[in-house]
């Protein structure tokens, strides 16, 4: 079997695999000459995984989905037409709605004296998490980006506050948005005209700039043990590629930091250690991972953590090009140049190629001079094309 997931895991900068390769690894035996056939029962076959953390002031998504067999081609299997809620042991309740297999609701604000739960029912059975006291976060100190050599990629460092209690070994989860600037190959201040035959000065028929969004796939988690009292300082959470459109000119990324209790983070150990152990013969199969979900009817195995959290800390920040060493390519000029053309040659670029106008040099009125001319299509002007958008973001 293998699950099909959304994301992976770091344990102190360490990536953890997706669940993909992850669940693909426990049932392959690697460097074997012979087939090996893994000896699975039906209670560790089509096992619900359950995503998500109960979190306070924000809105809440859960995904509920099934495991698949190692030989399986399709997309996760979703489960739809659950019915999912954050329960209270104070009776509360918050429902969710769902969109093929997420299933979110708001959540403004958790009692913290209250144990929080998932409730869920699917297929005939009922599953709920363990009821977790929701867990304060500290704040956010600093996240900085740190390259330490001119060649090296952009280090994305995070500091969290002093911690409530120096005593205590803390846990900390973080996941991360990301936005940046990005300009198009080429820009015009031209277009050509093909009822006048002429060019025509336009310096705004192509926006100059958009901006780009994504969020991070991975979940990196770490224990403040080690760190004197208990206070972690300069983690790496992840690096930017120096040599990647994100950072050519401005990049912003927005750190999301969450506590979590022990019991997650060994979740997550676990999760690492099985996914680096190669699926191995002493590999634990996905039932045997720490869980704090189960099954109320049956004795069905279940896939997954639900933290519980008072409050997320988030941090943004922002890498400017121009203080780091940036390797962007010098690409070759992809513009097609038209020597000694014509203003008809300039019409049959727009009507016939469907291309632009770019650079308009006119020689002509010199001694055995002649007209100049580069053209480049949409997808090299328009930022739009590229899934860019244009609306400032409010943070830029």
């Amino acid at each position: 079997m293998k699950y099909k997931g959304f994301g992976s895991s770091k344990v102190l900068g360490v990536k953890v695999l997706p669940f993909c390769l992850f669940a693909f690894l426990l049932f392959s035996l690697s460097g074997c000459i012979e087939e090996y056939e893994a000896d699975i029962s039906s209670e560790d076959s089509d096992l619900l995984v359950v995503e998500g953390a109960i979190c306070s002031g924000k809105l809440n998504k859960f995904i509920l989905s099934r495991t698949q067999t190692v030989n399986s081609h399709y997309a996760p299997r979703m489960v739809t037409g659950a019915k999912v809620s954050v329960r209270g042991s104070d009776g509360s309740e918050y429902t969710t709605q769902e969109a093929d297999g997420y299933y979110s609701c708001m959540i403004d604000g958790l009692n913290p004296d209250v144990g929080y739960y998932l409730h869920i029912e699917t297929d005939g059975e009922v599953y709920e998490s363990e009821p977790q006291i929701p867990l304060r976060t500290e704040g956010i100190t600093e996240v900085v980006g740190v390259q330490y050599t001119p060649e090296s990629n952009i280090d994305v460092l995070v500091t969290p506050a002093e911690p409530f209690d120096p005593d205590k070994v803390i846990y900390y989860s973080w996941t991360y948005d990301e936005t940046w600037e990005v300009h198009p190959d080429y820009t015009t201040i031209w277009y050509f005209d093909t009822e006048n035959m002429v060019p025509v000065y336009d310096p705004h028929q192509f926006p100059e700039r958009g901006w780009k969004d994504a969020s991070g796939t991975e979940i990196l988690v770490a224990s403040s043990q080690g760190y004197q009292g208990q206070h972690i300082q300069s983690l790496k959470l992840y690096d930017v590629d120096r040599g990647k459109e994100r950072v050519f000119y401005r990049y912003s990324g927005l750190v999301h930091q969450r506590a979590i209790s022990k019991a997650e983070y060994e979740y997550e150990l676990a999760r690492r250690q099985a996914g680096s152990e190669m699926g191995g013969l002493f590999t634990p199969l996905p039932s045997a991972l720490p869980t704090n979900i189960h099954c109320l009817t049956s004795k069905k195995h279940v896939i997954g953590f639900v933290g519980c959290a008072l409050n997320t800390s988030e941090y943004r920040f922002f890498l400017n090009a121009e203080n780091y060493s940036i390797h962007r390519p010098q690409n070759k000029d992809s513009r097609k140049w038209l020597e000694g053309c014509t203003e008809w040659d300039c019409c049959r670029m727009v009507l016939e190629e469907g291309m632009y106008l770019c650079e308009w040099e006119d020689e002509r009125y010199k001694p055995n001079g002649q007209l100049r001319t580069a053209w480049a299509y949409d997808y090299q002007l328009d930022v739009r094309l590229r899934n860019a958008y244009l609306e400032k973001p409010d943070f830029w």
